[in-house]
């Protein structure tokens, strides 16, 4: 789940719900235990009213049946992840005319599907549109059907940049060699296993 991002929606009065690949049954497992720029996120993981989980499709389509108007996508892109959201997923997503927010990796939307559905007219369960950050390929060619479309805003992938980004990435090696040096548990640690 983007943190910084659900508190934002909740500041403009949006009901937050979040998906994750495992479970947050508990109010630990719910907390964000990696680095949090002060004053932002939501580190104890009280925004969502509401959480779901799994990387099964059934698991997926439940959560997509929970009357989304904006789903942002902000997952890392893993085996399981690829094209986890499709023709079938954007069919859910149509019936409410949903907005799809791409802010994480292009190949997690199966693109040409994707398409389609911002196609579509609205009155047959077309989605109203797309902001991307990422597409696949990356960079999207020119003659992409993608660049023509009117309901879709496309950016050149720089979502987490900003002007602080250099002196945040300074920030965390600095707090992970104290705690290198105390013996704790290290912020934003790559699992190999998981793939992110």
């Amino acid at each position: 789940m983007n943190c910084t991002a659900a508190r934002i929606a909740k500041a403009l009065g949006l009901d937050v719900i979040a998906y994750t690949a495992t479970p947050r049954t508990t109010p630990e497992s719910k907390h964000d235990t990696g680095y949090i720029v002060p004053g932002t996120g939501d580190p104890k993981g009280e925004i969502p009213s509401a959480w779901h989980s799994g990387l099964d499709k059934t698991s997926l389509h439940n959560f997509l049946k929970q009357d989304l108007d904006v789903l942002l996508v902000s997952v890392p892109l893993t085996p399981q992840t690829k094209h986890f959201l499709a023709k079938e997923e954007f069919a859910i997503l149509g019936k409410r005319n949903a907005f799809v927010v791409n802010i994480a990796r292009g190949a997690i939307l199966q693109q040409d599907d994707l398409i389609a559905a911002l196609k579509k007219p609205l009155e047959e369960g077309g989605l109203r549109g797309a902001a991307l950050d990422v597409t696949d390929p990356e960079p999207l060619p020119k003659e992409s059907e993608l660049w023509d479309l009117k309901n879709v805003a496309i950016t050149p992938h720089i979502s987490g940049l900003g002007t602080a980004y250099a002196e945040r990435s300074f920030d965390i090696l600095e707090r992970n060699l104290t705690r290198l040096e105390r013996g704790e548990k290290l912020l934003n640690v790559v699992s190999r296993k998981k793939g992110y």
